[in-house]
């Protein structure tokens, strides 16, 4: 009974195996020594995945981009008419602009890193007798791995065990129908050659899928020695595609981008024909073309998602896709698992309930020998080192309460496991004593083991009875049967077996002592909380009643499910808060159904057949510690500890991100609004320009670090959990806050060309009217960022932490601006004018009052438009 897989058979299609093998011996697998000498010799045991950019690789990004290229057509155009101090200090603003950039990358392959630290795949390993649970890249030549269904395999290797187990090798096939696997006990060179394709070969494959079963495979190749590795990691290189907001924010910058080049080439024949001065007006429409180039939406949006995902990442929400940071904050219903998600997933046994005997189960408390029985076939029918946590509370307490007595068998031999299946929720195991008589035992569902042991109606009704009972208690209820086989082999499907049942055991799983209070938040937020579990009906609505679920419409089963065509499905999913006996397949149906309602879904799951389910959910969520590889991968978030608090934090730092990310969307939309109106309005009334391009990028300098650092940090909401979920179909940027950002942007740009109309009116030569707009368009810039920073918390939040980066970027351009009006050198570089402090006084009072009254404006419209 200690075999770490105690199965023994080729993998079959069907119910029933093919043949019956002695189960091969098998060292204790390597030591730590050694295991980290192979690793040194063979190297980690990954595939080149997609290289981190390299710096000539970002030079050459950067070389593309639109407000590079004219930064160096104006540095260019400075020289040549003999002004090599403005071109040079163009060509300053262009290495730091590529600075900028790359410290952006940088910052988000960092994040990005820590999460790939976090998503590192794991496998198990048979190591120094025991087995091991350890990164996939830290896996060698020699290792035994453990294969079990839903998971990827690590490696190439051999089986040495296997039962029941096919696997999906399209990956290197092509061909999408699992092959069926058998152990070999040859040498590892020799059985390692055979190529991928065709049933009944022992051969497992890096990066392929076990659809069904369990083995014990000895590596024989890693990393690129693999067939994978041998191909090529093609699927490394491919880009995932971009989500909604992606494509309509680059729709948004490119519509812009073609706006700014119509408009520049524009004001360039207007100068100069107007004019005659072509030098000039090829200045003024690289101004222009700057001003309205908004490429920061795109830059915001990646940093934030990056960003975003680390957040989620440190509250143990692990986001696979961005698109799920976006839907985070639409999430109307949440459909979750009891086992280890509601619960501790810590059973113990509680009670043991045989003929006319009910005993209540404590620990290190003996058990009447009335029960021994019970709980020793209930042994018999588990699987040692099984990740189900009712076979480990039933081994454990089993081996203390029964130590000593005839109830143990250590000297048997497995002969048989009958896997559970959908079919038939029910776990057989036949055994071998030293006479050779065969022992079957069984456990499972109670529905199940009703028909296995073939039960009148009147002994199923009272066994239905007790079932209620315990699970009415929030207990957990198998059913336990026992037999005898008299054939010289055993049975092709436990339902050829005589047997009888024994007794019932009841588990207790506790509540997590953070879900009521998580439950409640969630509602608050006005988000559902719907339970989905495969446990009887009566133990699923005491759970939920102590989650603080909603049961007043009871529980729908499964059986209750089925019957019901989509219509009557959709209804009930209005009202039903609690699913039980619900097959994972089953889950799909539910999530359509719910979806036709118009709710956003997120939906947990960690089997083989939760993934439609979770990938057809807009938010799918798997189990990080006992979720399957597939259900991993169809889903958007891992719970990398599996507590349903941290979904409700998910929840809330998605709806933090959508906020900050609107409000950086909103300023960067304001703010480019004055700055291309500065550079186009006093073109076309005929006054010397106003904004030149360096005066355009030492705006920009401002705006690039505001918005991903000031914004993305900033503090969240403290109402941001008791406000209604927003609609699924709101974009980030609508036409409200569009209008709200267009008032902001005009009040900035009124204030600012009223400024200079003033400065030049009274006298003022062009420099001196300039510069006094210069400042008044720094000072509104950095206004602006304050007025959608704190918006909806108040001006407060410009005092919290997450405004430090705020006060940082406004130090250093106030502090630039200064050295710029104090130094001459770089007054005739800008062509600045000195001016009073009386008179950048006014200017920056102006400013102001023009900043709040379009904000306070601009939030009415808001309001008047939403």
């Amino acid at each position: 009974m200690g075999s770490i897989l105690p199965g023994f058979a080729c993998g079959g299609r069907g119910r029933g195996y093919s043949r019956v093998m002695p189960q091969p011996s098998h060292p204790p697998g390597l030591s730590g020594d050694e295991a980290r000498r192979r690793l040194a010799e063979h190297g980690p045991n990954t595939i080149d995945e997609r290289e981190r950019r390299s710096l000539a690789g970002t030079l050459r990004e950067i070389a593309r981009e639109p407000m590079f290229l004219l930064l160096l057509v104006a540095a260019a155009i400075y020289l040549l008419v003999g002004e090599p101090g403005e071109g040079l200090l163009l060509g300053g603003f262009a290495l730091l602009t590529v600075g900028l950039v790359i410290f952006q990358q940088r910052r988000g392959e960092r994040a990005l890193d820590a999460l790939r630290e976090l998503a590192a795949p794991q496998a198990q390993v048979l190591r120094e007798g025991r087995v091991q649970r350890i990164a996939v890249r830290e896996i060698v030549p020699g290792d035994w791995i453990v294969l079990g269904e839903g998971e990827r395999v690590a490696a190439d290797a051999v089986l040495r065990q296997a039962l029941a187990l096919t696997v999906d090798e399209s990956l290197l096939t092509g061909e999408s129908v699992p092959v069926r696997k058998c152990a070999s006990h040859a040498p590892l060179v020799e059985a390692a050659t055979d190529r991928p394709g065709g049933d009944d070969l022992p051969q497992v494959f890096a990066g392929t899928l076990i659809t069904a079963g369990h083995g014990l495979a000895e590596v024989c190749a890693t990393g690129r020695q693999t067939q994978m590795g041998r191909i090529g990691a093609a699927l490394a290189t491919i880009e995932p595609a971009a989500t909604p907001m992606q494509r309509s924010l680059h729709r948004l910058a490119r519509w812009f981008g073609a706006l700014a080049l119509a408009g520049s080439a524009l004001l360039v024949l207007w100068h100069g024909l107007r004019g005659g001065d072509w030098v000039q007006g090829l200045l003024s429409g690289i101004a222009l073309g700057m001003a309205m180039l908004p490429e920061e939406f795109p830059m915001a949006l990646a940093v934030f998602l990056a960003l975003g995902s680390w957040r989620l990442a440190r509250i143990q929400v692990l986001a696979r896709q961005p698109a799920v940071v976006e839907a985070l904050g639409a999430t109307t219903l949440l459909c979750v698992d009891k086992t280890g998600t509601l619960t501790e997933n810590r059973m113990a046994l509680r009670r043991l309930v045989a003929q006319e005997v009910d005993v209540t189960v404590q620990a290190g408390a003996p058990l009447p020998a009335s029960v021994h029985r019970l709980l020793a076939c209930a042994m018999l029918a588990s699987r040692r080192g099984a990740s189900d946590p009712m076979d480990r509370a039933l081994l454990l307490h089993g081996d203390q309460a029964l130590a000593g007595t005839e109830h143990l068998h250590p000297d048997w031999q497995l002969e048989r496991e009958y896997a559970l299946t959908p079919a038939l929720p029910a776990m057989t195991q036949t055994w071998l004593d030293d006479a050779g008589r065969r022992h079957v035992a069984a456990k499972g569902a109670p529905e199940a083991m009703i028909e296995l042991c073939h039960l009148p109606p009147a002994a199923a009704a009272r066994l239905q009875a007790q079932v209620a009972a315990l699970a009415a208690a929030g207990l957990r209820v198998l059913a336990v049967a026992e037999g005898h086989g008299g054939t010289a082999e055993a049975a092709p499907d436990p339902h050829d077996y005589d047997l009888r049942l024994l007794g019932l055991l009841g588990f207790e799983d506790p509540l997590r002592a953070s879900v009521p209070a998580a439950v409640a938040q969630a509602h608050g937020a006005g988000i559902a909380v719907a339970m989905i579990t495969g446990d009887h009906a009566a133990t699923a609505l005491a759970i939920a009643r102590q989650a603080g679920i909603d049961t007043a419409a009871g529980a729908l089963t499964g059986a209750q499910l089925a019957a019901l065509d989509d219509a009557a499905l959709s209804a009930a999913v209005r009202r039903v808060r609690v699913y039980a006996r619900v097959l994972p397949e089953q889950k799909l149906r539910l999530v359509e159904a719910m979806q036709r309602n118009g709710e956003t879904v997120a939906m947990t799951g960690d089997g083989v057949n939760d993934a439609p389910a979770l990938k057809a959910a807009h938010i799918g969520i798997a189990m990080g510690g006992r979720g399957t590889d597939v259900a991993r991968e169809a889903a958007g978030l891992v719970l990398l500890d599996e507590d349903f608090s941290r979904i409700v934090g998910g929840v809330r730092m998605g709806r933090r991100i959508f906020d900050n990310l609107r409000k950086a969307m909103v300023y960067i939309a304001a703010i480019h609004v004055p700055i291309a109106g500065l550079a186009l309005l006093p073109v076309l009334l005929g006054l010397p320009p106003l904004l030149l391009p360096a005066h355009v990028v030492l705006t920009e300098m401002v705006i690039d670090p505001i918005c991903s650092m000031a914004f993305e940090g900033a503090p969240e909401d403290p109402r941001l959990m008791q406000r209604p979920p927003r609609r699924a179909a709101e974009g980030l940027v609508g036409r409200s806050l569009l209008a709200q950002a267009a008032v902001q942007g005009a009040s900035v740009l009124a204030a600012t060309l009223a400024i200079y109309l003033q400065a030049l009116h009274g006298g003022q030569s062009a420099d001196v009217a300039r510069t006094l707009a210069v400042i008044g368009l720094m000072a509104g810039n950095l206004l602006l960022v304050a007025v959608n920073l704190s918006a909806g918390l108040g001006w407060r939040a410009l005092l919290a932490r997450g405004a430090r980066a705020f006060w940082a970027v406004a130090a250093i351009a106030t502090a630039v601006l200064g050295l710029a009006l104090a130094l001459p050198q770089a007054r005739a570089l800008l062509r600045f004018g000195p001016v009073s402090l009386a008179q950048v006084g006014l200017a920056l009072l102006a400013v102001a009052l023009a900043v709040v009254v379009g904000a306070r404006f601009g939030r009415a419209l808001e309001r008047s438009t939403a």
